[in-house]
């Protein structure tokens, strides 16, 4: 049975990447929504749909006395909603999944809440497999935490719990890893295009270098002109960049390169 019966009413308050993915995790592992939220209708629909759930786009249409509220929202907004989300929780527990945000953002609040993050990266356009995704966990009290890593088991094994100070260092690491990187590859992408290059030629190069790091550390692993010291390639390369931003980030990411090798 699932979680012993701690949690069958699920409400989902947001539409979004995250929350999508999510959702269909849940449905997939027999998991059942019972609500989503947003207050867009089309994404509401859209997503309630898929979940085969009940939509509401307004606050006050939001149901009682479910187990579980997941808030997966904007950071932004996360002191506007999380107020309008437990005045309808007492009894459930109210979660948001923001890796940035600390716990300290309920407030002052009798209803058992935390947090749950999914590290990863979520788009619409692709499922994700939640069984290779690491879950943080972090709650307002140790039953509310046990609870909420019983339920994040059924997603994945990978469960641990993390407080909010820790966790700001782990979202600006997966920031370094995720974001900036993919920003790398869009760079790479207008380099390669301007030239009638796909961009397709570089997926094995960025295959393997992923794959490495799953036996060595990344400052092993790293490779290139600037872990060589070839300042003649470096200044070659810097020549042909003509975006002048592209051309200090690869300036700045050298430089970083040498000074971590020494």
């Amino acid at each position: 049975m699932f979680m012993s019966g701690d949690i069958k009413r699920i409400v989902i308050i947001g539409a979004g990447n995250l929350a999508t993915n999510l959702g269909e995790a849940l449905l997939r592992q027999g998991i059942k929504v019972e609500q989503v939220f947003s207050r867009t209708e089309r994404s509401a629909e859209s997503l309630a749909k898929r979940l085969g759930s009940r939509r509401t786009t307004s606050f006050d249409g939001i149901v009682t006395g479910a187990d579980l509220y997941i808030v997966s929202v904007k950071d932004c907004v996360l002191d506007i909603v999380l107020p309008k989300v437990l005045e309808k929780a007492a009894g459930g527990i109210v979660v948001h999944t923001a890796g940035s945000v600390p716990l300290s953002v309920f407030g002052d609040t009798n209803v058992a809440h935390g947090v749950f993050y999914p590290m990863q990266t979520f788009s619409k356009q692709k499922n994700v497999n939640f069984r290779e995704i690491s879950i943080f966990v972090e709650a307002s009290d140790e039953r509310t935490c046990e609870v909420l890593e019983c339920f994040s088991h059924e997603l994945t094994e990978k469960v641990y719990r993390l407080d909010s100070e820790k966790r700001r260092y782990l979202h600006v690491a997966a920031v370094f890893v995720c974001n900036f990187a993919n920003h790398c590859f869009a760079i790479a992408d207008d380099l390669l295009s301007a030239h009638n290059i796909p961009f397709s030629v570089m997926l094995p190069l960025i295959n393997e270098t992923v794959k490495k790091l799953e036996m060595l550390s990344p400052r092993e692993s790293q490779t290139g002109p600037a872990a060589r010291r070839d300042i003649d390639v470096i200044n070659e390369h810097l020549e042909l960049i003509e975006s002048p931003v592209a051309r200090d980030i690869y300036e700045i990411m050298s430089k970083s390169i040498m000074g971590i090798d020494k």
